[in-house]
């Protein structure tokens, strides 16, 4: 499986994994000049931000251990430009989840949802 492929796989279990908890889907994909937020969702009156970041093995490491400080900056200002953007205010309730997917070789698939994963970093 390539690369976009199980990343387009990890995403629609993510998106599912999210709605079975009761989130609501706000945005798949968002994007600007300054990148993409996988999903943008609500649980309860809060904003989540949700990278998700999928693999099909160990080797690389967990796959949450790959959203770097690099990663969580350009978080941090897309989640800015769209809570101002949509809401007009930064002092909306919101959180950064990470939604950490392996999927092995059986096709079997662990998902491990970070709630609060980290602090936006502006």
């Amino acid at each position: 499986m390539s690369n976009k492929t199980l990343g387009v796989y990890g995403e629609s279990l993510a998106r599912q994994y999210l709605l079975d908890q009761g989130y609501r889907i706000l945005e798949e994909n968002f994007r600007s000049k300054l990148g993409e937020i996988d999903l943008i969702a609500k649980d309860g009156k809060t904003i989540c931000f949700i990278e998700v970041k999928t693999r099909q093995s160990l080797d690389q490491g967990q796959p949450y251990e790959a959203v770097t400080s690099w990663k969580i900056r350009k978080l941090s200002q897309l989640a800015a430009l769209y809570l101002k953007y949509k809401y007009g205010s930064l002092e909306i309730p919101s959180r950064f989840d990470v939604v950490s997917i392996i999927r092995d070789k059986t096709g079997l698939a662990q998902i491990q949802h970070l709630k609060n994963a980290f602090e936006a970093i502006l």
